[in-house]
């Protein structure tokens, strides 16, 4: 690999022209919040009708160009493409001579480093890898979200400066992620963020079948507690029949999804089990409670039906052909 040129600020003008390839729900945004900073966007590229909405509105005037053509007019270019088109996005870029020596190339994936820059550093490009930690809505109400979020920042040494100060004019806040460590730091994100927006989803469902009328509302108060507790004391902060040891409660808890929403089933049991798990590690959970608990939660697994043992608290379905678990199981 070719040695990186040092980016030295008085060879480099104080604002940049901005490019983007691929008007998804990021690129737009970054760029319209370096925009605020200072820097000059200069060229778009997207495909979809949604694409190009979306940089009509985050990015007036800015016109709509091919990648090639964004990365000739742009300083910055980012690269905000899904994870599994980037690495053809980038050869393709480099193969073609579209990519110019000391041009700063930024993609926004949490799961890749610089590594997948690779064939563009050696056309001479700068790499840096900029991940913002946070959700994208597509639309102006995310560039006022940036102030304040955290940034996964992958460079090589002697840029990490240069990506620093780039997150911190958009309003983020630089977090330092190691080149082997960023698929394990994605993962993380994953869990916490988009498993929970299943999770939430999946509750409000479950409260409207069960008769109430604003989920949303009810759920408000309780998740920004249990998540404010959970930012502020991890597992110390966790309550409920699991970290109780109620074996009933949770034998009636997968009784009832099994009755009313069994495609809920898999999802409970498994973050019981964790939950149960890591309770049981920080010491919430008392061992003598546990046995029972771990047994419902291991003998629940088997099929739809109802646990094998587990009290049925509505008592058997007469309508149904068969309440026990072979029939379940079936």
């Amino acid at each position: 690999m070719n040695a990186l040129p040092p980016l030295e600020a008085q060879d480099r003008p104080a604002r940049l022209t901005v490019g983007v390839v691929g008007a998804g729900r990021v690129g737009p945004a970054l760029a319209a919040a370096l925009q605020l900073a200072g820097h000059h966007p200069v060229a778009v590229s997207g495909v979809s009708d949604a694409s190009v909405r979306r940089a009509a509105e985050l990015l007036p005037d800015v016109p709509l160009v091919p990648p090639a053509e964004v990365l000739a007019r742009a300083d910055l270019v980012l690269l905000t493409v899904p994870d599994d088109a980037l690495a053809g996005l980038v050869s393709g870029l480099a193969e073609t001579g579209a990519v110019r020596p000391g041009q700063l190339l930024v993609h926004t994936s949490g799961r890749f480093g610089t590594a997948v820059l690779d064939p563009a550093t050696r056309a001479g490009a700068l790499p840096l890898a900029l991940h913002p930690a946070m959700t994208f809505t597509g639309t102006s109400v995310d560039v006022q979200r940036l102030a304040g979020c955290s940034f996964g920042v992958t460079s090589p040494d002697e840029l990490r400066m240069a990506a620093e100060a780039l997150v911190i004019e958009m309003g983020g806040e630089p977090e330092w992620i190691a080149e082997s460590a960023r698929p394990l730091y994605h993962a993380a994100l994953a869990i916490g963020a988009n498993h929970l927006v299943t999770l939430v989803a999946q509750s409000m469902e479950l409260l409207h079948q069960a008769g109430v009328q604003a989920p949303d509302r009810m759920l408000g108060s309780l998740l920004g507690a249990a998540l404010d507790n959970a930012l502020r004391s991890g597992d110390a902060a966790l309550t409920g029949p699991v970290a109780r040891g109620d074996a009933g409660t949770v034998a009636a808890h997968i009784a009832e999804l099994r009755r009313h929403a069994p495609q809920s089933v898999a999802g409970y049991l498994a973050m019981a089990r964790t939950t149960a798990d890591r309770a049981l590690v920080h010491g919430l959970l008392k061992p003598e409670l546990a046995e029972d608990l771990l047994e419902v939660l291991a003998d629940s697994g088997d099929g739809p039906g109802t646990a094998p043992g587990a009290p049925d608290p509505s008592g058997p379905d007469p309508d149904a052909p068969g309440h026990g678990p072979e029939e379940g199981d079936r």
